[in-house]
């Protein structure tokens, strides 16, 4: 076949000539091979497959690219990479695998290409290009995955149960492929998939969670995280969200399904950002609903504090999928917590008051939690979607005329605690305390303005108050 890609093309050559120099075969596979034949451009990195040693020929490329680029050799595995301009290029030695039943890591021997082959998880990711002279060029496809490309579908080269069990990862990553692709799982996977789900945990939370994120990442996630809830894997990672599953109804009265409601607000952000973790805030905002969910007689359902009980558990979960403990979990819990404060503002009369302390409390994440609320409005009722995509509108634009005259978001207070005890000479405690959070409320209330001021003479006032005599 013919090598179009935007990589120069002399690098192929390099590498056939190089693996001729040490008498040995090569192949281009995996990804580059793959999304080379659907058309999806810039590849980051390739991989080879040589038989014989992998960081031998990876020594020899690097010989011959000439390259002032170092070659990093992984011993361990048998592996080498080069980083040529800003690609990455590596090298290993075709294998065969055998399992055992209580760990995805395999015993590896040396094998041919044939062999490697059926090492791969899915057809489509078992093709390879060969950059041998006598079939240069030609496409290595024992397993028929260009016509599975074409009907976009995702099998595997062995028996389904085997490659399940072999290594689980692999349900992850069918999944994965199936929610970046928009491709089909055959029924045949599903099945095993199922049969097989259990040994997801066997797995390590690393390696789930790169590939959750991956399905995040992707177009319409909710084709991902619906399989991974079909196949009953998702009970394996986010036992919170299957949870959400189901309809009550009592009196009469019942609630949405905010399992389904949580997939389209999901897709409904993804529309509109690329940011993970705006993504998960998505995807955990209705998190805490389970927990809180009660029924009151005449009223009906209520998921009264559902945010902050979300906002807690999104650190359980981040725990337990090994996700960052810092500043991503800080904004992502933030976002839970705060995910029902615009939607609950968006009336005709709301007050400055109400908006002033929004902006003091999202900060620079005001834009992001505004984009979450557009996200959550999942209403069938085209009027009711009207209206209130109109309210945000206004809303936004009295933030966007406060913030200007106010200056809110991320304000420092204008007077310091340190000022607080000079100005009554007073030691560190609850008084001072008391009255930086008095002149903060009575800014956001619009009592006073947001200037030193204005705050000074509020400070003094509030001192005679209580009793204080300014310092002399």
């Amino acid at each position: 076949m013919n090598l179009k890609s935007n990589i120069n093309q002399s690098i192929f050559k390099i590498i056939s000539e190089s693996a001729q120099e040490i008498n040995q075969s090569v192949y281009i596979v995996g990804g580059f091979v793959r999304d080379l034949l659907l058309g999806i451009n810039s590849p980051k990195d390739i991989d080879f497959v040589t038989e014989g040693s992998g960081i031998k020929l990876a020594e020899t490329v690097h010989k011959n690219l000439n390259t002032k680029s170092k070659i990093s050799v992984f011993k361990r595995f048998g592996t080498a990479m080069i980083r040529h301009e800003d690609i990455e290029l590596e090298f290993v030695g075709a294998r065969k695998e055998s399992y055992s039943e209580d760990s995805r890591k395999p015993f590896v021997e040396s094998g041919t290409i044939e062999d490697d082959q059926k090492r791969r998880d899915f057809t489509i990711n078992a093709l390879a290009i060969s950059l041998n002279p006598d079939n240069y060029g030609e496409l290595v496809d024992p397993f028929n995955g260009i016509n599975d490309l074409e009907n976009k579908i995702l099998k595997t080269p062995l028996e389904p149960e085997i490659t399940y069990s072999d290594d689980p990862l692999r349900m992850m990553r069918a999944i994965r492929f199936a929610s970046q692709l928009n491709f089909t799982i055959e029924q045949s996977s599903l099945d095993a998939i199922s049969s097989q789900k259990e040994r997801i945990q066997i797995v390590s939370k690393e390696r789930i969670t790169t590939e959750l994120n991956k399905i995040l990442l992707s177009k319409k996630p909710s084709i991902g995280l619906k399989l991974l809830d079909d196949v009953g894997l998702m009970k394996y990672i986010i036992p919170e969200l299957v949870k959400l599953k189901g309809v009550e109804e009592l009196e009469g009265q019942s609630h949405k399904d905010n399992f389904y409601h949580t997939l389209e607000v999901v897709d409904n952000i993804s529309a509109h950002t690329d940011n993970l973790w705006l993504r998960w805030s998505a995807l955990l905002h209705d998190i805490g609903k389970a927990p809180t969910k009660k029924f009151v007689k005449n009223i009906g359902w209520t998921f009264h504090t559902h945010e902050y009980v979300g906002s807690k558990m999104a650190k359980t979960i981040f725990k337990r999928l090994r996700l960052p403990l810092g500043n991503d979990l800080k904004y992502v819990q933030k976002i839970v917590r705060l995910s029902s404060r615009p939607i609950s503002l968006i009336t005709e009369n709301v007050s400055d008051s109400a908006l002033r302390r929004l902006l003091f409390e999202a900060g620079n994440d005001l834009d992001d939690l505004i984009t979450l609320c557009k996200a959550d409005i999942t209403t069938k009722n085209t009027t009711k979607q009207k209206k209130f995509k109109q309210n945000f509108e206004k809303v936004e634009l009295k933030i966007k005329e406060l913030e200007e005259r106010d200056r809110i978001r991320n304000f420092k207070p204008p007077i310091t605690g340190e000022e607080v005890m000079n100005t009554f000479n007073l030691t560190p405690g609850k008084t001072v305390g008391k009255i930086k959070d008095s002149i903060k409320n009575a800014i956001l209330d619009g009592i006073i303005p947001n200037e030193k001021e204005s705050a000074k003479k509020f400070m003094l006032d509030l001192g005679k108050q209580l009793n204080l005599s300014p310092k002399k």
